[in-house]
């Protein structure tokens, strides 16, 4: 297969997920990309602006088995991942799979609940796999987890562990549509249920066939430069007490990849890592009081340090 098969592809995914998604396709692309480059998605935004259909119209689309989860502060361990029970008839344990045992996860306002259920998640998320009681299990390929988070500081919610941001690929947030975006909404849901209209168009072979694919675009050695200059730039800046860790740095490489395919190319320019770096780097690291008293955000520095660090000379052909 070529590149432009599977630009069509991931095309024709997007416009599946834009009949229930309306406005948002900037999310949209940002999101699939994170999926095809076997990443996690956190999404944070205020309730009601359409995170959990996002990932309902992906399942739809992708014809992935898919399992939604709300968090809430009584929610077990074990629910997510499974638990053992006793037999018997057979005088044994047998496993029986928590929710997560599936293509694609949603985890629901995954900031409601307990630190030791939300710290369930990061072997699953790194690994792909559970364990439990001393058993591991693989967990089905491929394998997504989106989690929506209501804002921190919110009533009720927990903040997510550093070491669990750093397992999302990307943070993105929906946002309030604009005013034509609003009205679509209405008319499409006046009679009817936008998802019904989602058709499949893809599948999990086809999924894994073309996280392979986007795995092995080209990358020029400036543009791996480029990457770790940025990543060093965040470790090394004047308002940051915590900068990119290694595992931001290549997420930023594997998108920027998934990027290349999606505009129809087999190979990674600047423009591809400056798009999408912010959702990448943003919820890594951590301003210093510096930062706060000034009033500087995350992504101002980012921004600061695309515009800083030197562009090398490639571009499209």
């Amino acid at each position: 297969m070529n590149n432009t098969y599977y630009t069509n592809q991931i095309n024709s995914v997007i416009a599946e997920v834009k009949k229930a998604v309306i406005g948002k396709d900037a999310i949209i692309i940002k999101a699939l990309l994170a999926m095809l480059c076997k990443g996690h998605i956190l999404i944070e935004d205020i309730p009601g602006v359409g995170k959990t259909t996002l990932a309902l119209a992906f399942s739809k689309a992708l014809s992935l088995e898919h399992n939604r989860m709300q968090f809430t502060p009584d929610v077990l361990p074990s629910d997510v991942t499974g638990f053992s029970v006793y037999n018997k008839s057979n005088g044994k344990f047998e496993f029986r799979p928590g929710v997560a045992f599936c293509n694609l996860f949603l985890a629901d306002e995954i900031n409601r609940t307990s630190s030791k259920t939300q710290s369930a998640l990061l072997e699953l998320m790194e690994e792909k796999s559970i364990t439990v009681d001393g058993n591991t299990y693989k967990l089905p390929e491929p394998y997504t987890v989106i989690a929506t988070q209501n804002p921190i500081g919110s009533a009720g919610t927990h903040n997510l562990p550093d070491s669990q941001l750093d397992r999302f690929m990307i943070k993105l947030s929906m946002g309030y549509p604009d005013f034509e975006g609003e009205v679509s909404i209405l008319k499409a849901k006046h009679s009817e249920n936008p998802l019904e209209n989602v058709k499949p168009v893809a599948d999990a072979s086809f999924i894994k066939e073309l996280q392979e694919y986007i795995s092995n675009i080209y990358i020029d050695d400036r543009i791996y430069e480029y990457i770790v200059s940025i990543s060093a730039a965040t470790r090394n800046h004047p308002m940051l007490k915590l900068g990119v860790s290694p595992r931001g740095t290549l997420a930023l490489m594997q998108l920027s990849k998934g990027i290349a395919v999606a505009m129809g190319r087999d190979y990674v320019i600047p423009e591809d890592i400056s798009y999408i770096c912010n959702d990448v780097f943003e919820h890594r690291i951590m301003l210093n009081s510096k930062a706060k008293l000034s009033d500087t955000s995350p992504s101002d520095i980012i921004t600061e340090i695309l515009r800083t660090v030197p562009v090398p000379g490639i571009s499209e052909k």
